[in-house]
């Protein structure tokens, strides 16, 4: 999965909403291995907006066609990318998957680096098994960002940059998300106040583009 996320300047949302509505989450899931691209708006934490992109593996940003993605950008594209404010980009690899569908809401949840990654989807797993008792709960999954592929965006810093792993939860309303939040914060000992409450705008599979 792609996971990029960023604030914008008031003056540039309009724009930057239209370009990504009208080209990007299109040209990015015509990219052959892309699934799906989905835009979530934040309604409390985290950057603003947050684009996620399934892919079949890990192998597909390493792809052809992805390369061309980038060597062929549109000047909308360059603009709009330009805009971009504390942007946070990570290739993830998916795990600990429990349930399945999409939620009008998403929880994403920052976790302390570790060492011993399957130990971690291990709880992972155990916290999504748990969280799928509780209603509106649809999906959680653990994003393991991979450290060679997710290079970062032209404005986003480098500096102290840490790829924290990630857990998503989706739900069917905003009461469920905060009820998964602080559930899953107290499963794996983060502080529910780091989580991000966004809503769903929109979501397109390749399947629709065909």
């Amino acid at each position: 999965m792609l996971f990029v996320a960023s604030d914008v300047e008031p003056a540039d949302e309009a724009d930057f909403n239209r370009w990504y509505d009208k080209e990007h989450v299109e040209e990015r899931v015509r990219i052959p291995g892309f699934l799906s691209g989905a835009r979530y708006f934040s309604l409390e934490g985290g950057r603003k907006y947050l684009g996620l992109y399934r892919t079949e593996s890990l192998a597909v940003f390493g792809s052809p066609g992805y390369r061309a993605a980038f060597e062929k950008q549109t000047p909308w594209s360059i603009a709009n990318l330009d805009r971009m404010r504390q942007p946070i980009r990570r290739v993830c690899a998916v795990r600990a998957v429990t349930g399945f569908g999409s939620g009008s809401h998403a929880v994403v949840l920052p976790l302390a680096v570790t060492g011993d990654v399957e130990a971690l989807v291990a709880r992972a797993a155990v916290a999504g098994r748990q969280l799928a008792e509780q209603a509106g709960f649809v999906q959680s999954y653990l994003l393991a960002p991979d450290t060679t592929l997710s290079t970062p965006l032209p404005r986003e810093s480098t500096e102290g940059r840490v790829l924290q792993p990630m857990l998503v939860v989706e739900t069917s309303s905003a009461n469920a998300a905060r009820t998964a939040r602080s559930a899953a914060a107290a499963a794996l000992d983060a502080d529910p106040a780091t989580g991000w409450l966004l809503a769903l705008g929109w979501k397109l599979s390749a399947a629709e583009l065909n």
